[in-house]
């Protein structure tokens, strides 16, 4: 069991979009992520802890899209669905605040580190999917900031079991700690 002070901890969660959750993911479906996050979700708030939905979104255009080049674009045949970037049905609550990137993580280009800060969050639980993409680079960037950081490896997914496995087993324990959202019990 990992014990966190619900005043100095948020829960983060990445990219539960329409768009997201729908694709094919491993080693868990994006509904079971889905309803997971919100179990986990109203135990924050619960607690009186913040919690922060992160989606990625762009202009229509694109043009506030990353252009680098790349040898494989994440690009769906057809392009994207109108409510992609939507959160999915049932998880937002008007308690929570809200963060919108246009790359995998959720710290460049967002006021997600000013938000933390000005709230006295030293520690921030992640959850998501990607595993590997949009949750492990907010993960790097919150240690980076020297954030305490906890990864509930039951409520993200990605798009392998392999993927899975090695963030999980070989990059977060080097940036935080690894459970399981039962796992975690919030202080008053």
């Amino acid at each position: 069991m990992i014990s966190l002070p619900a005043t100095r901890t948020a829960l983060v969660l990445i990219d539960l979009q329409k768009g997201i959750t729908g694709l094919p993911l491993a080693p868990t479906p994006g509904a079971l992520i889905v309803e997971r996050s919100k179990e986990l979700a109203m135990r924050f708030r619960a607690a009186g802890a913040p919690v922060i939905l992160v989606n990625v979104a762009f202009a229509p255009d694109f043009a506030d899209a990353v252009h680098a080049v790349v040898d494989r674009n994440f690009s769906p045949p057809g392009g994207f669905a109108p409510d992609w970037a939507e959160l999915v049905d049932g998880l937002a609550e008007p308690t929570d605040l809200r963060v919108t990137k246009r790359q995998w993580g959720a710290f460049y280009g967002t006021d997600l580190d000013l938000q933390l800060r000005r709230r006295g969050i030293t520690t921030i639980v992640l959850g998501g999917i990607a595993t590997n993409l949009g949750v492990e680079s907010t993960a790097r960037v919150a240690h980076e900031h020297g954030y305490n950081v906890v990864l509930a490896e039951d409520v993200m997914s990605t798009f392998t079991d392999q993927m899975q496995r090695f963030a999980c087993e070989e990059i977060f324990p080097r940036l935080g700690r690894v459970t399981t959202s039962e796992a975690i019990a919030l202080d008053a």
